[in-house]
């Protein structure tokens, strides 16, 4: 652990470093539960930082000023992606919440989960290494109802995978949507992703407005630009969520011809969000001096639907308080 920086409100943010067996390097701030670099070591003994992001305390926080917030490396919440017009009801209930996004609620609002200093729970440091973090949300943070707890858990497997898991509850009926916005890219960091291959195990995505809005429709993917049951070099642009048919399989993957490197998507969410960018428009500079640009990196988004609350068709998003929500996500890592 060390001093990563201090809040402008004079709380301390640490940073936390685990390695497993073979080398694979976490580093977690406690600033947004963010993951600041993920190294993997190469077959040929090189390493590669396989994640964006800043070398300071000041960038992230300044990052959320910029005209479109990258949230390198986050945990997003209370609800991940867009909610239209920033509404939606529960128990006969409407609920404003923040606009942030054009005229709608987007990753939780203006203050939310990704800019909250999370406490330290536990650090385990042996085989497996893992960290805990939690965040409590009161009633009315962002206009969500309930007192929030949330406990997530980043660990290392001796398998080179990056195990994300999430747990909450809550004391009222309330909607949730966590996800994790790292922008990978197994080239390093200060690459750019337009040569490496995607391959995405959905056979449905959700059509969208203009304003990334679902419409509630889902359009196929065959023969159409969004197929990526082969691989296919990433897309320039591409801000879209993917069905994931059933839970705990390959849902997606990322490989890198230059070095062989390939990374695996595996979730128990009914949705994978896929977001190429992490421009930073020259105002905010990257670790190690990088200039990011909207090539830089590609998002891999678990998740429930965007606006899922608003579509009684879409998969639950509504947590009771009796229950516990619960989010696996694995990133695994492979050098050939």
């Amino acid at each position: 652990m060390e001093l990563f920086g201090l809040m402008p409100s004079g709380e301390v943010i640490d940073s936390y470093e685990l390695t497993n067996k073979n080398g694979l390097q976490l580093n977690v701030i406690n600033y947004g539960a963010t993951i600041t670099s993920l190294k993997m070591p190469l077959k040929n003994g090189e390493i590669v930082d396989v994640v964006l992001g800043f070398d300071t305390l000041e960038a992230y926080i300044e990052s959320f000023d910029l005209e479109s917030a990258p949230y390198f490396g986050a945990t997003v919440g209370r609800f991940s992606g867009r909610i239209n017009d920033g509404t939606f009801s529960l128990n006969g209930k409407k609920f404003d919440l923040n606009k942030n996004n054009n005229n709608h609620s987007l990753h939780g609002g203006n203050k939310n989960f990704s800019q909250k200093v999370w406490k330290i729970e536990n650090v385990n440091e042996g085989k497996n290494p893992s960290i805990t973090l939690s965040y409590f949300s009161p009633n009315n943070e962002e206009n969500y109802p309930g007192d929030l707890s949330v406990v997530l858990t980043y660990t290392l497997s001796e398998e080179n995978e990056l195990i994300i898991e999430y747990k909450a509850n809550t004391t009222e009926d309330t909607i949730v949507n966590l996800t994790h916005h790292s922008y990978f890219n197994l080239d390093g960091h200060e690459s750019d992703i337009s040569e490496q291959e995607l391959i995405v195990n959905s056979e449905k995505i959700l059509e969208t407005t203009n304003e990334n809005i679902p419409t509630g429709r889902f359009l196929n993917t065959a023969n159409s630009s969004f197929d990526f049951s082969q691989p296919k070099k990433c897309p320039s642009k591409i801000d879209t969520t993917f069905v994931l048919e059933k839970e705990n399989e390959f849902s997606a993957s990322l490989f890198n011809k230059k070095n062989n490197l390939k990374m695996a998507v595996y979730t128990n969410q009914p949705g994978v969000h896929i977001y190429v960018g992490g421009n930073c428009f020259n105002t905010v500079k990257g670790k190690e001096n990088a200039d990011y640009h909207s090539l830089s990196g590609i998002c891999f988004e678990t998740q429930n639907f965007p606006d899922a609350p608003n579509h009684e068709h879409f998969p639950n998003s509504v947590l009771k308080k009796e229950e516990t929500y619960h989010h696996k996500t694995i990133y695994k890592f492979q050098s050939f």
